[in-house]
C-alpha cells in the first residue's frame, strides 16, 4: 500500500520525486502561488532542482489534471492544487487570488453549448476586482488626498 496518494503512478503518469514534491508543495499551499514560489519551496527538499524543471512539471501536472493553471494575462500564471469545480477572484491591484465556491446552473452550460455548438469539457470562472485590503488602502489614499 502506498504511503500517500502521490506515491504511485496515476493513469500511467509517472510521479517522479520532482513531480511528487511540486504536487505536495502546491496542495499544501494556502494560496495560489506562482512558479517561482513553488520552485523556492521545492528547493528546500530538492536543492538541485531547476526553475525550468518546475515550469515543465507544472505544465505536465496540469495536462494530467492533477493541478490547475490560473492564467492571468500579463502577470505570471498562478497554480492551484484543487481540481474540483470552483471559481477564482483576483485582485487587480495586488494580484491576490482566492477560491470562490460557485455552482453554475446547468442552464448556463446548455446555453453556451447551444449558442456555440461546442461540446463543453470544462468551465473556468474568474472574477476581477479589489480585495478587502486593497479597498481599505484605496480609501486611505483617497482620504489622504482630501
Amino acid at each position: 500500500m502506498p504511503e500517500s496518494p502521490f506515491d504511485e503512478e496515476i493513469r500511467g503518469f509517472r510521479l517522479t520525486p520532482q513531480r511528487r514534491a511540486i504536487l505536495r508543495v502546491l496542495r499544501e499551499a494556502a494560496d495560489h502561488p506562482d512558479a517561482t514560489w513553488i520552485y523556492e519551496q521545492v528547493r528546500k527538499e530538492l536543492p538541485h532542482i531547476s526553475l525550468g524543471t518546475v515550469y515543465r512539471n507544472l505544465s505536465l501536472l496540469a495536462e494530467e489534471g492533477l493541478i490547475r493553471e490560473i492564467p492571468l494575462g500579463h502577470q505570471p500564471s498562478r497554480w492551484d492544487g484543487r481540481t474540483d469545480p470552483h471559481a477564482h477572484a483576483i485582485c487587480q491591484r495586488c494580484g491576490r487570488v482566492v477560491d470562490v465556491e460557485l455552482c453554475l446552473p446547468q442552464e448556463v452550460f446548455t446555453q453556451v453549448a447551444e449558442s456555440t455548438g461546442f461540446r463543453l469539457l470544462d468551465a473556468r470562472v474568474l472574477f476581477e476586482g479589489l480585495c478587502p485590503a486593497c479597498q481599505a488602502q484605496e480609501r486611505e489614499e483617497g482620504a489622504a488626498e482630501d
